[in-house]
């Protein structure tokens, strides 16, 4: 796996040569590049160049004792686009690559074409933010990856879900180092979206997972991004891009056919 270093830190990235327009890929918290695989392969068979990243602390990517931050994570996404000559990205996130997506989006204006956040918690829900603490003070604990493992099986997952994937990410979830699991996870407690609100940015769309409760709270995300396109899977969870891609592959291709161009 490729490699770009920024400072100490090493990044890691998967790569697919190709003359349309760039897509980059974000995986989520405690995730890595492999959890957009069918993402990478379906933009890659139509000639697009593709960069699925291993965010610092994930993956192969180094995993410094630092501050995690939202902020930090978008900072190291467009200084990578940047070293690569990607110009102008479609950016897609899941999950906390929803959220880093996003506040690319609303920060570092003009660098993406388009975002697409895929059941990601940008406006975290008052039930979720409320069970936020205890959570996180079972990751503190030296339990930690049981702590993780409770959260992951109960939260992301619904009973469709094929039981063998489900098995394999909470292994790796499980797998990744206990300062990364809590400094992240408090960076996603302390995200504030609220800086979009009033400004134009990149068109939209957000793809939902079939779940109980939802991820974000869509009313309030649609105040801050009026004119974002909403689409739901059916039947899979919060690893919908895995457990669904032709679903969520095809609900992008139409965002992209009928999206807006970006701002300037």
């Amino acid at each position: 796996m490729p490699s770009l270093r920024r400072g100490e830190v090493a990044l890691r990235y998967w790569r697919a040569g190709g003359v349309a327009a760039p897509v980059v890929l974000i995986h989520g918290w405690c995730c890595d590049h492999t959890y957009l695989e069918p993402q990478f392969d379906h933009f890659a068979r139509r000639g697009h160049a593709v960069v699925a990243v291993d965010l610092r602390g994930h993956g192969e990517s180094d995993k410094p004792r630092q501050k995690y931050t939202m902020r930090g994570f978008a900072d190291d996404v467009v200084w990578m686009c940047g070293e690569l000559a990607l110009a102008k990205p479609l950016l897609i996130g899941h999950s906390m690559g929803g959220i880093v997506a996003f506040d690319i989006a609303v920060h570092y204006a003009g660098v993406a074409a388009a975002i697409v956040m895929l059941d990601a918690a940008v406006v975290l829900p008052a039930a979720a933010r409320a069970a936020i603490p205890p959570f996180l003070d079972r990751l503190r604990g030296p339990d930690y990856r049981t702590a993780l493992r409770d959260f992951a099986s109960t939260a992301l997952f619904i009973p469709t879900d094929d039981a063998a994937r489900k098995a394999r990410i909470l292994d790796a979830m499980a797998g990744a180092p206990r300062h990364v699991m809590v400094s992240t996870f408090e960076a996603l407690r302390d995200y504030d979206p609220e800086p979009a609100r009033g400004r134009k940015l990149a068109p939209s769309l957000y793809v939902a997972g079939d779940e109980p409760a939802a991820r974000s709270d869509i009313a309030r995300l649609k105040e801050l991004l009026p004119d974002m396109l909403y689409g739901q899977v059916v039947g899979a969870g919060h690893f919908c891009q895995l457990e669904a891609p032709d679903q969520v592959n095809a609900m992008i291709d139409r965002f992209l056919a009928v999206a807006p161009p970006s701002p300037a």
